[in-house]
């Protein structure tokens, strides 16, 4: 059995697999990680493999590390973007600097088949991907996601204020619906924009992958085809498990 480890900006998600998914779920930075991770491993067998993937700093990687040699009594066996595997080229100069949860993205994007892809990661940061049918990166984009977007904007001025959640309007006629909306429909016109150029380069028109976080609420606004993948990163992290590489 082996538990895998999503270590992402928001939250730590984790799968417990063998030969198919045994259990998994998710537990935010500011909760209980201890208390949460013993109570979730606790109806398991000690897993023989313990596989990270990790976006965050090191002192919560370390964090993670001592919860794991506790409850498990494994080091944490930490995954970083490489050359290739599982059948993908980075496309980075410095391979390692590819966030491992984009490459990972790529590899069970690859795994499931169905020709090229744009993979869309939507949560604290809005990171694109375009992947080619035989598995070359040919490299992407990263920007601020909607709500960081939002965030970013609001400390940054003083007289835009917000006084409620807002929706999202094509021409908003106040402040609080104008930030949501532009900041919502900035990604759109991104994501919209780099799938055009992919199809370009890549001959044919990628199937569009979102994940994360605001993945299901950004969806909808868009005028393309995509479809919201769950576990992304976790898949892939099992896929390379599988591998040997």
């Amino acid at each position: 059995m082996k538990l895998l480890l999503d270590l992402g900006n928001t939250r730590l998600k984790w799968a417990l697999t063998s030969d198919r998914w045994l259990a998994h779920g998710a537990v935010g930075w500011n909760e209980n990680l201890d208390a949460a991770l013993a109570e979730a491993l606790a109806p398991w067998p000690r897993p023989e493999l313990v596989l990270a993937a990790s976006v965050v700093d090191t002192d919560r990687e370390a964090l993670v590390a001592a919860i794991v040699t506790q409850l498990c009594a494994r080091s944490v066996d930490w995954r970083r973007s490489p050359v290739a595997a599982c059948g993908v080229r980075n496309a980075y100069a410095e391979p390692q600097r590819l966030g491992v949860d984009r490459f990972l993205a790529m590899v069970a994007a690859l795994a499931h088949g169905g020709g090229p892809h744009v993979l869309v990661g939507v949560g604290t940061a809005l990171t694109l991907d375009a992947l080619a049918t035989d598995g070359r990166h040919l490299g992407g984009l990263i920007a601020p996601g909607p709500m960081l977007m939002q965030q970013s904007l609001l400390n940054a001025t003083a007289q835009v204020r917000m006084d409620g959640a807002g929706s999202i309007q094509e021409r908003a006629d106040n402040t609080t619906d104008a930030v949501v909306s532009g900041c919502w429909l900035a990604a759109v016109a991104l994501i919209e924009r780099f799938v055009a150029q992919a199809a370009d380069e890549l001959g044919a028109h990628p199937t569009l992958c979102l994940s994360g976080g605001d993945a299901a609420q950004l969806a909808p606004l868009l005028s393309l085809p995509a479809h919201v993948t769950h576990n992304a990163v976790l898949r892939g992290l099992a896929l390379w498990a599988e591998s040997g590489e």
